[in-house]
């Protein structure tokens, strides 16, 4: 599964991603630290890669449609601390590699997913 870690991520949870088997990026890796956050979701689209982020404004589908990307993931940790981060993450990193978040919206909590599917909107 291929992620992009937003600039809000300490870059050294790169390592531990792969080590877990995910092919992992980041948005000041690319170069586009500062950039506006359309710009970042369209990279993440073009290069087929997962979203992973803390800033709130991805969680709006209504703006950054799940449904046209391969998933957008925004972690929900207890403190905005690098332990915490990383565990709230690794909380569900099983149902993260399964794949099933392609085109939908996840809020992760400490081993809990919130799931916005754009499926099962009720028209």
């Amino acid at each position: 599964m291929k992620l992009k870690l937003d600039e809000n991520f300490d870059v050294r949870l790169v390592l531990d991603l792969e080590k877990e088997g995910f092919d992992a990026d980041t948005v000041i890796g690319e170069r586009l630290a500062g950039s506006p956050d359309e710009a970042i979701y369209d990279a993440c689209r073009a290069a087929g890669r997962t979203l992973v982020t803390l800033d709130l404004d991805f969680s709006n589908p209504m703006r950054f449609s799940p449904s046209d990307s391969e998933g957008i993931v925004v972690v929900r940790p207890p403190k905005a601390v690098l332990s915490s981060i990383r565990a709230t993450l690794w909380s569900v990193l099983s149902q993260l590699k399964t794949g099933l978040v392609k085109g939908k919206l996840w809020i992760v909590e400490a081993g809990r997913i919130r799931e916005h599917d754009p499926e099962d909107v009720a028209n």
